[in-house]
């Protein structure tokens, strides 16, 4: 399963996905690819929601429709409150729940 994290080299949530997908790359054989942006219009290419922007299977399973295009931080909502990253186990449900046929 292929897994892309988008992230800005200034937004320190970038290595806290990158840690937890990594976690994760061994457990379920993901193929982890990581792209970076400091622009505009590289998220605009990218169509990433913030840093980081965690793409599985090329969908963001974190995002709603609305959800613009940033070149800023992200946040996600966790059981902790927000947080610069999903949480290991948000993230092993998102896989396992795009593996299911």
């Amino acid at each position: 399963m292929k897994v892309d994290l988008l992230y800005e080299a200034d937004c320190p949530n970038g290595r806290s996905a990158a840690a937890v997908l990594e976690a994760l790359r061994d457990e379920f054989d993901l193929t982890l690819e990581l792209h970076e942006s400091a622009t505009l219009e590289g998220a605009r290419a990218l169509a990433y929601r913030g840093s980081p922007t965690i793409l599985v299977e090329g969908r963001d399973p974190f995002a709603g429709e609305r959800e613009p295009v940033a070149a800023a931080c992200r946040l996600y909502a966790t059981p902790a409150g927000p947080a610069g990253a999903p949480t290991l186990d948000q993230l092993r449900a998102v896989v396992l729940a795009a593996g299911r046929p």
